[in-house]
């Protein structure tokens, strides 16, 4: 992997810290979309949530140089169109270079840290509409879990709806990941992936804010992934989809991939966010992992 020198990031930072934004500024920008209307785009929003894990490794995000370190392999891969993050880790990826002719996607609600009892009341306390403009980055993204049982779910909605309807205003892409949620008895919260929860999110997702235009949907693939065509049925807005953390079984990889090979057929799903899954194989081998999800578009 390309070395990282935490050092001169952290000289960068002490003695030059407007150095991101120049470095901001100076960067090579490009469409979202390229010629094959496709996107693969890596995230690595999850260390701001306190979400550290991948399959059994408790920690395994916690090394900063290291994720670094995998960041600037995978991005460097062919078909890999950008990248996913919060303000740290976009700041870093400015410094070392890693971002040019790159779409650069600010994660925009990180208040829900994962385990807290406010976790439905997902606070936007990463990237504003403003920020996104002013460094010149190509699209925010922001969570939008649903619990019909807890209040704060109402709070994030509005939140939403308010960021939807500024990203519009500036004309930046807002990928939206809807998930209708429910507390377990063990009090952890739990993703609902059938059918009718997802097309319920979808649904709900669409009609946030005065205007779809710039609307994008990030969505999960169902459980029973032969569904998956009748839940996109619920929008015409263009989709992508996302990784989530399959754990470090050979047959785990091999069963997610078949499940996006299938939703990739459909017509308004236009690419992949992947992050730990592919950052973090079990084997170690980053760009195989990177190679054989572009190969999946």
């Amino acid at each position: 992997m390309p070395p990282v020198d935490v050092a001169e990031l952290v000289r960068l930072r002490t003695r030059h810290p407007e150095a991101i934004a120049e470095a901001a500024a100076r960067r090579t920008r490009r469409p979202l979309l390229g010629p094959s209307g496709r996107l693969m785009i890596l995230a690595a929003d999850h260390p701001a949530r306190g979400a550290l894990g991948v399959g059994d490794r408790k920690f395994a995000m916690a090394n900063r140089a290291d994720l670094l370190r995998r960041l600037c392999l995978a991005l460097s891969r062919p078909g890999v169109d950008g990248v996913l993050a919060t303000a740290d880790i976009l700041d870093d990826l400015l410094l070392l270079g890693a971002l040019d002719g790159k779409v650069v996607m600010g994660s925009m609600n990180r208040g829900g840290l994962q385990g807290a009892s406010f976790e439905l009341d997902d606070r936007f306390t990463g990237h504003r509409p403003e920020d996104l403009a002013r460094l010149g980055f190509d699209a925010g993204k922001l969570l939008l879990r649903i619990d019909y049982d807890d209040p704060g779910s109402l709070n994030t909605l509005e939140s939403t709806a308010r960021a939807v309807d500024a990203m519009a205003a500036r004309r930046l892409p807002l990928f939206v990941e809807p998930f209708i949620s429910r507390r377990g008895p063990d009090g952890r919260l739990r993703n609902d992936l059938s059918a009718e929860a997802v097309t319920r999110s979808i649904a709900i997702a669409s009609g946030l804010g005065g205007s779809s235009a710039y609307t994008w949907l990030k969505v999960p693939v169902t459980e029973n992934p032969d569904d998956m065509a009748e839940v996109m049925a619920a929008s015409t807005l263009p989709a992508v989809l996302l990784g989530g953390d399959i754990g470090d079984a050979a047959e785990n990889r091999a069963a997610a991939y078949e499940k996006w090979r299938g939703a990739l057929q459909l017509p308004t799903v236009r690419g992949l966010v992947v992050g730990r899954s592919l950052l973090y194989p079990a084997d170690g081998d980053v760009a195989a992992a990177v190679d054989t999800a572009v190969g999946l578009l």
